[in-house]
């Protein structure tokens, strides 16, 4: 991880070998051209005032994402000046915009990989934009490389590490609100980061088995409660769903409760995690590319993971309970058929009409186990329909509930924290679709509103009286294209900040 710290230091005088500033797309009548932000007055006095136009000749207009890179001015300790994009200028008396911050800090933290230590000059109006920014920087120089050079080189892409270390400044590094904001920020992106290293693991490094051992270890690491249930402790428990998804599998299931309590909470949220370490689609097998990127379909229980682990290092005054749905989804003699009918922890039968819709059936497991306790709230998290990325794209999870309060709540958490969310309903037409002449439901339903129908099964094994969301992180857990703001190739940690937030809403005593 990069090191990350505050300063009150002045730009010239600072040894580093960049400085980042910020530059904004200017706006009004007389002005189109870019505009250096707040926080970079010391380099653009160097510039005699004219750091604009120099960035404008040189073709920046201070669009998000945008990086331009320059010689520092005489008498600068430090050789170069990065100028990120930060999007458009706010209105007059107004303060940048905390994503807007994140996501800059991460394009130049990424444009700075190879480089030992940068000094952040971007905007800070208060300790929450030293946090987005932090939170940026971290999150922006993550690369995973445990597999590049027989994972003795820790080089990231084109064969240059990550940024080194840090500096903020602006900062107030005897602040106790920059500093809270700082250990805030370091806590969420090393478990996020954590999180995007188990989606990026090979499958045939993180099977059931193994991701159960790295959650015991993490818990012991940081004083959480864990119980793991192996195959027998599943049989014996009558867990049908997750025992049916893992049995054509040669790695057998497991499901992992994490539990992270406060002596002073008064609330209990239980987050609940789809851990599909591979999915082949099972009897009903996927179609040929659509397999390459199935070892990112445990990205929700690396989600819960994450947030339960974050909640226990922020010392959050709440009770966080992760349960991690670990299967993985192959075909093979023992593997289950479509027609099976499965008896499901709850003591609902399913039949089962295709063995791709496996989630589901993990998930309802482990939504019955997490409300026998009777939280105030549960969350689940999972890759779940194909149907939800056609909905919103690569970018946007889907948020349904069983409660519209509590969804407006959840959605207003994500956005709050730069994840983006659009509410989806649970329309009850689409119920009956489920009906089955064998079982109690059906695995499947509709094919038009398939996200949708994923939702209404899933609500079928949450407890009576328990308000419940369900996050569907299809499209933007896994990103195929080209990094993006502090986004980077391959898995994202979707999710983790949604469920931080959530569990600091409720400790604050904000969220219901």
């Amino acid at each position: 991880m990069t090191a990350l710290t505050l300063s009150t230091a002045a730009a010239p005088g600072l040894r580093a070998d960049a400085i980042v500033i910020g530059v904004a797309k200017g706006s009004g009548p007389k002005s189109g051209g870019p505009v250096v932000a707040p926080g970079a007055e010391a380099v653009d006095k160097a510039y005699d005032g004219r750091l604009a136009g120099v960035l404008e000749t040189l073709g920046a207009s201070g669009a998000e994402g945008e990086v331009t890179k320059l010689p520092a001015p005489s008498g600068f300790k430090a050789p170069l000046v990065v100028a990120v994009g930060l999007g458009a200028q706010p209105e007059k008396d107004t303060a940048y915009d905390g994503e807007a911050l994140r996501k800059a800090a991460g394009t130049a933290a990424r444009a700075l990989a190879g480089t030992k230590k940068a000094a952040f000059a971007l905007p800070v109006a208060d300790a929450a934009d030293a946090g987005a920014i932090g939170e940026g920087v971290l999150l922006g120089a993550y690369s995973f490389d445990a597999y590049k050079n027989g994972g003795k080189d820790p080089k990231a892409k084109n064969g240059k590490a990550p940024l080194a270390e840090a500096v903020l400044l602006g900062g107030k590094p005897r602040d106790k609100a920059y500093k809270a904001a700082i250990e805030r920020a370091t806590a969420v992106a090393e478990e996020l980061n954590r999180a995007r290293d188990l989606v990026n693991t090979p499958p045939n490094d993180l099977d059931p088995q193994a991701f159960a051992a790295i959650a015991q270890a993490a818990a012991k690491e940081h004083g959480i409660k864990v119980q793991v249930l192996d195959e027998k402790a599943l049989t014996k428990g009558g867990y049908g769903g997750i025992l049916g998804v893992g049995s054509g599998s040669a790695s057998a299931p497991r499901l992992v409760k994490l539990s992270y309590t406060h002596s002073k909470a008064k609330k209990h949220l239980a987050f609940v995690g789809k851990g599909i370490t591979y999915d082949s689609g099972g009897i009903s097998l996927k179609p040929a590319g659509h397999n390459e990127t199935m070892k990112c379909d445990m990205s929700g229980a690396a989600a819960v993971f994450a947030a339960v682990v974050a909640a226990a290092r922020l010392g959050l005054e709440v009770n966080v309970t992760g349960w991690l749905a670990l299967a993985e989804n192959m075909p093979s003699g023992s593997a289950v058929r479509p027609g099976d009918v499965l008896r499901m922890y709850s003591g609902k039968t399913v039949e089962v009409l295709n063995t791709d819709a496996e989630g589901r059936l993990v998930l309802a497991d482990a939504l019955w186990a997490a409300s026998e306790e009777k939280p105030d709230a549960i969350v689940d998290v999972a890759t779940l329909t194909g149907a939800m990325v056609l909905a919103l794209g690569s970018r946007t999870f889907g948020i349904m509930g069983n409660d519209d309060a509590f969804r407006t709540a959840v959605h207003e958490a994500a956005e709050e924290v730069g994840e983006p969310a659009w509410p989806m309903p649970l329309p009850e037409h689409l119920r009956k679709g489920m009906d089955s002449p064998t079982a109690d439901i059906a695995n499947m339903g509709e094919r038009m509103g398939g996200g949708l129908v994923a939702g209404l099964f899933l609500r079928e094994f949450v407890g009576e009286g328990i308000t419940w969301a369900h996050l569907d992180i299809a499209g933007p857990a896994f990103n195929e294209g080209g990094p993006f703001g502090y986004t980077p190739k391959g898995g994202t940690g979707t999710a983790v900040r949604t469920l931080v937030r959530l569990a600091e809403l409720t400790a604050a005593g904000d969220l219901g």
